[in-house]
């Protein structure tokens, strides 16, 4: 027993030591991903000749042509091409996405394939992390908020992952993937952590795994929409910026880089609409486990009833999407809204409500 109990701290230990590795890898993948950006930009020449080359362009696009009653009276007539839309209207293409975070530049390529690496290396370390706190503690590495903290972020980087494996054009979330990252688990380690320990009675059941598993999945997911939904905003202000002559401001050459306003607001609905009935199933799961737990499906506690309003707000986003045919910027509200209710569900009610579903303080 006693060379146990040893063993299971000599793995708590070694788990911290993985989190603080992976966190100091992150960091580096951090810095990657920033200097893919800069190096990703267009020079002051190469931003100089595209514009020159973008007036020379407007300047031959009029054609003169001579009428019947300008040969009469001596005059021109003018005959202009259509108007260029450059704005994506919500559904449709106008303009192309933008190159990537690398941009056209090969040295920003190579910068953000360094970035990709540092963040797998990092990630190895984080799971590593996740998987010695689960063996230290013998059960599911979800017991309070420091372990869901944790696990959380590597399957946010996880989700990730798997969409640049799956040939998505999604480079351009990892800089504030790796930030969330890092956010997420320096709050982890210096608010939240919580020395590894047993559960309650109550929470001895294999819904542990089912339900927080999905709960864990489901947020990750959400937090790529959510994501999604912040950089269509800005890039659908760019766009109208285009449309009035402006140059797009101080983040104007970023903005341009990114996927067009159109097609950020499509994939944010597919995230969410694709992770919506987990989310569903969740809840389902959550009040199965009440009833074997406390006797009751559904109680009222301040975690089942944020868990139900987060449900309600993206059941309200998806409808509006399906039927009103709402796309664009009152979705993507619509959207920040529903993730702001998963974190305030995850972090607000643990923190200040309490409830039934806090056994280890935080």
């Amino acid at each position: 027993m006693i060379l146990a109990a040893a063993a299971n701290e000599n793995l708590a230990h070694i788990s911290n030591y993985l989190i603080y590795s992976a966190m100091a890898v992150y960091t580096l993948a951090f810095l990657a991903h920033i200097t893919e950006w800069v190096f990703g930009s267009r020079s002051a020449v190469g931003r100089t000749a595209a514009a020159l080359t973008a007036e020379a362009q407007e300047t031959t696009s009029t054609v003169t042509v001579t009428t019947r009653s300008a040969e009469q009276g001596g005059g021109t007539a003018v005959l202009e091409r259509p108007k260029v839309v450059t704005r994506s209207a919500p559904g449709s293409r106008d303009i192309p996405d933008g190159p990537g975070a690398a941009g056209t530049s090969e040295k920003g390529d190579l910068y953000g394939r360094i970035a990709i690496s540092l963040t797998v290396l990092a990630w190895a370390l984080h799971v590593g992390g996740v998987l010695t706190r689960a063996m230290s503690v013998q059960r599911a590495p979800w017991g309070n908020m420091y372990e869901f903290s944790t696990t959380f972020g590597s399957v946010a980087v996880a989700v990730y992952l798997g969409l640049l494996v799956a040939k998505k054009n999604v480079r351009w979330l990892g800089l504030p993937l790796v930030t969330s990252i890092l956010l997420d688990l320096g709050l982890a380690v210096s608010v939240l952590y919580t020395a590894s320990d047993q559960l309650v009675p109550a929470l001895h059941s294999y819904w542990l795994w089912i339900h927080v598993s999905c709960a864990i999945v489901s947020g990750a997911a959400l937090w790529v929409g959510s994501a999604s939904s912040l950089f269509y905003l800005f890039r659908d202000s760019y766009e109208a910026r285009l449309v009035r002559g402006d140059d797009g401001g101080a983040w104007g050459n970023v903005m341009s880089r990114l996927p067009s306003a159109a097609t950020l607001d499509k994939f944010a609905y597919r995230i969410n609409a694709t992770i919506f009935p987990l989310w569903t199933f969740t809840i389902i799961a959550g009040a199965i486990w009440a009833e074997a737990a406390w006797g009751r499906y559904w109680g009222w506690d301040p975690k089942e009833v944020w868990a139900f309003i987060t449900w309600v707000a993206y059941a309200c986003y998806l409808h509006a999407r399906a039927t009103a045919g709402w796309k664009g910027r009152k979705a993507a509200y619509l959207a920040l809204l529903a993730f702001a209710c998963y974190l305030f569900n995850y972090y607000g009610v643990n923190i200040f409500l309490g409830g039934k579903h806090s056994y280890a303080g935080v």
